[in-house]
């Protein structure tokens, strides 16, 4: 099944994960899309890398979280927060490549 993540997540968030760091909230709406996500790797560190334009080095980790239907993952941060030019202090808009992501499950 073709989709995307906004159609099989509750909740898509951002924010930061100290100065250096982002961290990607993804909450799925079922168990089973979750599953399907974890097993299919929909979110991975080539995914990730291409969305933000980092190198696949500065991807962290993924953890998927099975107790929330959650799958987490950390970046390096392209600008430390509130770093001169930085426009996200909180890296809570940095959400949005991952909404119209297309999956395959």
């Amino acid at each position: 099944m073709k989709t995307t993540l906004k159609e099989i997540a509750d909740v898509i968030r951002s924010k930061n994960a100290g100065p250096y760091e982002l961290t990607f909230d993804i909450i799925f709406k079922t168990q089973e899309d979750f599953e399907a996500a974890c097993a299919k790797k929909i979110i991975n560190e080539e995914v990730m890398a291409g969305l933000y334009r980092i190198p696949v080095s500065d991807v962290i980790n993924i953890i998927e979280f099975k107790p929330a239907k959650a799958i987490k993952a950390t970046i390096v941060r392209p600008m430390a927060s509130g770093e001169l030019g930085e426009t996200d202090v909180y890296g809570a808009q940095q959400h949005a490549p991952l909404v119209d992501l297309e999956v395959t499950l």
